[in-house]
């Protein structure tokens, strides 16, 4: 049975939130996974208290133990400024998300659940990353890895991640692109069960670059390496990306590989904003997390849905179970 540890996130934001919801939720309908919580020990009591949930919790010693009770990981208390990013706040999600690295490779955790970060936060606090994605690829010195947005109705992952639009062209080559194709042709057989997955590739520019009059680097970088790949993957490609999204072209495809950030987040939280889930492919370490942000404006008032934390478990819990049938079926083989 998966051992899963939940990151606080952004203690001033409605990270300890959620996942107290979500915790309460799971107890009551009598699970016996074993769920381990990293949180400031002061923060936690203030949102147990102010949510009047009841579901019990011990002290972590070592071991997640199964059962009806949370294995609590307390970290140093931090103070509290609800609705705003903080040094403090910055600090707490960032000692939250190392400590849960650690215990996943040290082999007492499975999967990791991570609630949302603020990267003002995190600059604050002087932390050099500019989210999880690409402080558990350092972890893992791990440099080919994408973030990805998973759902029930369409899958995607960036090229790019936090990049700003001027630097986007510059970016994308014809390595890059193979990469990620392979990680997502990976992910979903591994880590999702999609058989030969049906993969769409968008364009860059505005209408594809309509054959090189509005940019090349649909002729010149995406058209040859889906040419090359498609030899060996089922992949379809470059659309004009409004178009793509506007008829509904998705629904034809496992996986939309998008080139830069609100080329793909737009429609997908149109979509799930609610429901969507990040995934961090290409690393040993299973991580998801909520596809939402920290929602300063509504934390503290006890009203933030759970709804996307609640899918980002299932959704780890569904790609360890997916891995450990993987790795029994090759041994065997």
């Amino acid at each position: 049975m998966s051992r899963v540890i939940f990151t606080c996130g952004d203690i001033n934001g409605i990270g300890p939130e959620i996942a107290i919801k979500l915790f309460s939720k799971l107890f009551a309908s009598k699970s016996k996974r074993a769920l381990a919580f990293i949180c400031p020990l002061n923060v936690f009591e203030y949102y147990y208290k102010l949510l009047k949930v009841d579901f019990k919790y011990h002290f972590y010693n070592n071991e997640l133990r199964n059962g009806l009770s949370l294995n609590l990981i307390p970290l140093d208390n931090s103070k509290l400024i609800i609705g705003k990013a903080t040094k403090d706040s910055g600090k707490a999600a960032y000692q939250s998300i190392v400590k849960s690295i650690e215990l996943v490779k040290e082999g007492l955790a499975d999967v990791l659940v991570t609630a949302p970060i603020s990267k003002t936060a995190f600059n604050i606090a002087g932390i050099k990353f500019p989210g999880h994605t690409e402080l558990l690829a350092e972890s893992e010195k791990q440099k080919k890895f994408l973030m990805m947005f998973l759902s029930k109705k369409v899958n995607a992952a960036l090229l790019t991640i936090h990049n700003p639009l001027k630097d986007i062209s510059s970016l994308l080559s014809k390595e890059k692109i193979i990469d990620a194709l392979d990680i997502i042709q990976k992910t979903a057989t591994r880590d999702l069960g999609i058989q030969n997955p049906r993969i769409a590739v968008l364009g860059l520019n505005p209408h594809a670059g309509e054959n090189g009059n509005i940019g090349s680097e649909e002729k010149e970088i995406i058209t040859p390496v889906i040419k090359l790949s498609g030899k060996r993957m089922n992949i379809s490609g470059p659309f004009v990306p409004d178009a793509f999204w506007g008829a509904k072209f998705y629904k034809q495809f496992d996986f939309v590989l998008g080139m830069y950030h609100d080329q793909v987040l737009i429609p997908f939280k149109l979509m799930n904003f609610e429901r969507g889930v990040n995934y961090t492919a290409g690393l040993k370490i299973i991580r998801t997390s909520p596809d939402h942000g920290t929602a300063f404006d509504i934390a503290g008032k006890g009203i933030a849905n759970e709804t996307s934390i609640q899918e980002a478990y299932r959704i780890a819990l569904k790609i360890h179970s997916n891995r450990k049938r993987t790795i029994e079926e090759e041994k065997a083989y």
